[in-house]
């Protein structure tokens, strides 16, 4: 397969301007699939040039022209599905399921948003004094700085492509050095279904930090969209406050998950299993400390270790895999090491516990005993180990499941009146109730605490990339 490994600036390929290149590696077998361009400051101001001299006339662009440009990416990620699935395969070791299933999800935002386009609310009403007329009209915000991760490196991308794109702003997409090429094919489907020049634009930037910093610093830039870690995103509100940038943050997680006494055991089960290995855990989603209550506990463990003995690790390419590898060596060894770290801490390995040589695979693991505020409690595992703390209390799992600055993702099993209860003393921005997965473009994604800033999905989504305006018009 061929990929694309330019940066696209103003409506062209074009390699950066230094000539340099990074490795794009396969995480399944540590080989090089690419060389991905090198984006200098030269090339990242050429893209807000690009993007700032688009956006007057793409903000001007009728929405049904925006809405159909969009529609039409959508089918052409529909015809090619599978296509878009390897390249993710290739450069994020994900498993083929997984691919497939993210490849579906992205596009979808596609189709979802090409809908909100044409649907931009505003509002006309008549002042309480009488004197006047109060006309609201909401506006394009401006070029938009969006910035993804390397695990759902389409799902992000489209998130926030699309929104911006259907709000009427032009963008500069800078995706994780890890997983360029999915982004790369994203923006070359928006180009051949005839997204005008300098309306997308993208970048991979290094020094990375330095380079974002002074986009942000450009006065054409008005939204920053980041997906990544709570740490890097702390760092870029600071960045964005020099100038007043907008900025939404999808940030890191440390999701609970409760099984509450009267949860059906073959619900809790499936759910979990796909909370927790969906993506092969590395997901801010995922659910990362399970609180089992005591009189589960031991039949929760039998059955979930039963369950994980079909996830076999191994090249995403072969189908029949349902775990593919880490995205990178140094991703497997911080996993390894976080399960190391539990163990010395109490925790017993009930299944798994063991990295793979020749790739950046680590088996799917799972541990009882492990105490709450151990140090796999408090980080993002963001890999297929599965950890469980035993309590007696529904009070206290309550507690200790809001003990975390983050607050994006939480998940309750339990008989459905207690458990909506309990999903409502949550600190999280999203709970799933008796199920695996929240996830849907029509409905809107984010957290709370130190999770994040704004919404993605949903009609939320749309007004992330949008201003308000008040005209005031004698009545």
């Amino acid at each position: 397969m061929t990929y694309l490994s330019d940066l696209f600036i103003d409506g062209n390929w074009r390699p950066g301007s230094s000539g340099e290149r990074f490795d794009v590696i396969d995480p399944s077998n540590l080989s090089t699939i690419a060389r991905f361009a090198v984006a200098t400051e030269e090339d990242c101001m050429a893209a807000v040039d690009a993007a700032a001299k688009a956006q007057e006339p793409w903000a001007a662009t009728a929405p049904r022209t925006r809405s159909e440009l969009l529609r039409s990416a959508y089918e052409v990620l529909t015809e090619e599905v599978e296509i878009f699935a390897e390249v993710m395969v290739r450069e994020n070791g994900k498993s083929w399921a997984d691919a497939v299933a993210e490849a579906n999800y992205a596009k979808e935002f596609f189709r979802w948003f090409s809908e909100e386009a044409v649907r931009i609310p505003g509002d006309d009403r008549l002042s309480p004094s009488g004197d006047k007329r109060i006309l609201v009209e909401r506006q394009p915000v401006g070029v938009s700085l969006l910035i993804t991760p390397w695990n759902f490196p389409a799902a992000m991308a489209t998130r926030k492509l699309a929104p911006a794109l259907a709000a009427g702003c032009t963008a500069i997409l800078k995706p994780a050095r890890e997983t360029p090429l999915t982004a790369a094919y994203i923006v070359e489907v928006l180009r051949r279904v005839g997204v005008p020049q300098g309306v997308v634009n993208l970048v991979t930037p290094v020094p990375t930090g330095p380079l974002v910093a002074k986009m942000i610093a450009r006065p054409e830039v008005r939204k920053l969209s980041f997906t990544g870690s709570t740490e890097v995103g702390r760092d870029l509100l600071r960045e964005c406050a020099g100038s007043v940038v907008s900025a939404s943050m999808e940030l890191g997680g440390n999701a609970p998950a409760i099984v509450l006494p009267g949860a059906d055991l073959d619900t809790a089960v499936e759910g979990a299993l796909l909370a927790k290995m969906r993506n092969g855990g590395s997901a801010c989603t995922a659910a990362n400390r399970f609180y089992v209550h005591s009189s589960l506990h031991d039949a929760f463990i039998s059955r979930f270790a039963d369950s994980l003995t079909e996830y076999t690790a191994g090249p995403g390419m072969e189908r029949t895999n349902r775990l593919g590898a880490l995205v990178s060596v140094a991703e497997r060894d911080k996993v390894a090491a976080l399960v190391t770290s539990a163990v010395s801490e109490g925790a017993t390995i009930v299944q798994g516990g063991h990295s793979h040589t020749g790739g950046a695979f680590y088996d799917a693991t799972l541990l009882t005993g492990v105490k709450h505020g151990a140090r796999i409690n408090s980080t993002e595992i963001f890999g297929p180990v599965t950890a469980v703390v035993v309590y007696d209390d529904v009070d206290e799992a309550i507690r200790m499941a809001n003990d975390t600055e983050y607050g994006l993702m939480a998940y309750v099993f339990g008989e459905e009146r207690e458990a909506l209860s309990v999903a409502r003393q949550l600190e999280a921005g999203m709970v799933a109730v008796n199920r695996g997965v929240v996830s849907d473009p029509a409905a809107p994604f984010g957290g709370v605490k130190q999770s994040g800033l704004g919404r993605e999905g949903g009609s939320e989504g749309i007004l992330e990339f949008l201003e308000e305006k008040y005209i005031a018009l004698t009545a």
